[in-house]
């Protein structure tokens, strides 16, 4: 297999994702569905041969003794890639994510404009959440890159691995990989303190180790940003707090109360004229309401109806972002339903007839 004429074709076809396997042609996920490409089945021999054109001696034995393995790529002139090295039946697959060159801006996104406004914050959280390839990465690189263009501010990052690669313009940014540059999350995060940062970037929070650090470091007077594979705010307002054993989980929720500044939660939906997918977002923003709904736990269910009724403070519903789209004949009719959070509501909607849980889309589509 040419690798390199492969990945050419993955990024020609604008593909988000390419899947290596023995027994299978490269599989290429387009607009959210996956393609076989024309190409003989692959053999494990081929993809040992791959193994070695991606990764370092080094990365080969942490392979070798994990038997899976994260990291990043580059390709001169073509575009970035995360890989994803793993073992199925005892054979090496591989899944592979396309990184563009160049970041591409909160406009050009359909992203909300509110995002801009968020990331200029001078202290704070600011998490963004979905499910895998729903488009978090991309968002926070926009974000950071917003501030790069506007801001003089000391950037850390830390990931696993480094996705977009930044330049600096009116801001300094330092890009520290696991792995490579530290050995965790927690503990870049913690060193990060004492590089006199700005804006703090943390790649995910996986443990409670990471997310108590980063709430301690928003806490201090620093802005910090990180991804959680989370469907909704409301859900992860109780993710963050479920870290944490139950007798902390009252400290944790004032604490988050004050230093939360929004959840932006995507996922990504086919357009309609088979162009790419756009980002239905829900977004909350940690106003004096949402702050008592977040200290206290019966209240936390009353979070997505005041993000329906929260247009005043740019807040956005998933179905009121899909709705959006529609109207504007971005999404298709099934593709809208199918990601809507309340189908039958939104049905209700496009007859024009309005349900009791309705407050709130007035003046979002005032």
């Amino acid at each position: 297999m040419n690798l390199k004429a492969v990945l050419k074709q993955m990024v020609e076809k604008e593909a988000s994702d390419l899947h290596l396997k023995a027994g299978s042609p490269p599989i290429l996920r387009i607009s959210g569905k996956l393609n076989l490409m024309k190409h003989p089945p692959l053999s494990p021999e081929e993809l040992k041969t791959v193994i070695v054109q991606l990764m370092t001696p080094e990365q080969q034995k942490k392979f070798a003794r994990d038997k899976e393995l994260d990291f990043g790529v580059g390709v001169p002139g073509l575009a970035r890639f995360r890989v994803n090295a793993y073992l199925q039946r005892s054979s090496i697959a591989l899944a592979l994510r396309t990184i563009p060159m160049h970041v591409r801006p909160l406009e050009e996104l359909n992203l909300p404009m509110v995002l801009k406004d968020l990331c200029m914050k001078p202290r704070g959280m600011i998490l963004c959440t979905g499910t895998t390839g729903s488009g978090k990465s991309t968002t926070l690189a926009a974000m950071i890159d917003y501030i790069n263009e506007h801001v003089s501010k000391n950037i850390i990052t830390i990931e696993d691995p480094i996705e977009f690669l930044f330049t600096d313009k009116k801001s300094v940014i330092s890009q520290r990989e696991i792995g490579t540059d530290t050995n965790s999350f927690s503990l870049a995060l913690r060193q990060a303190m004492r590089q006199d940062p700005d804006t703090i970037l943390v790649g995910e929070i996986r443990d409670m180790d990471t997310i108590d650090t980063a709430l301690k470091a928003a806490d201090t007077g620093h802005l910090v940003m990180s991804t959680l594979h989370t469907l909704n705010a409301a859900e992860t307002i109780n993710r963050v707090i479920s870290f944490y054993p139950p007798h902390q989980q009252q400290h944790i929720r004032v604490l988050l109360s004050t230093t939360l500044v929004a959840v932006v939660s995507l996922r990504l939906i086919p357009r309609a004229d088979g162009r790419g997918r756009v980002p239905a977002s829900e977004v909350m923003i940690n106003t004096p309401t949402i702050r008592e709904y977040i200290l206290d736990p019966l209240e936390t269910l009353k979070i997505p109806q005041a993000i329906v009724e929260g247009a005043q403070y740019q807040m956005q519903s998933f179905d009121q972002s899909i709705m959006n789209f529609y109207e504007k004949g971005i999404v298709s009719y099934e593709d809208a339903i199918e990601n809507v959070s309340n189908p039958d509501e939104f049905k209700l909607r496009l007859r024009g007839i309005q349900s009791t849980s309705d407050r709130g889309w007035e003046d979002f589509t005032a």
